[in-house]
């Protein structure tokens, strides 16, 4: 059986350097956007992969970075 990680939101402001704080996850929370949570009694937590997968849905790439994938590419 997998192991879950699981952080705070205390942590997760943490991971996210500041820019997220603990008041704007909370209020994420109560209009149901951002990352999701889990909530057991009055603990909130969040799972490290589900973070994850959230970074991945608000990546944002820059057209240079396209340029240079794709020059990659056409050297394979």
């Amino acid at each position: 059986m997998s192991e879950t990680t699981f952080l705070t939101p205390e942590e997760v402001a943490e991971r996210y350097r500041g820019s997220v704080s603990v008041g704007t996850l909370r209020n994420w929370r109560a209009m149901k956007i951002g990352p999701s949570f889990v909530k057991i009694g009055k603990a909130v937590l969040y799972r490290v992969d589900e973070l994850e997968a959230w970074d991945d849905r608000n990546r944002v790439q820059c057209r240079a970075s396209k340029r240079i994938e794709q020059s990659a590419g056409d050297r394979a």
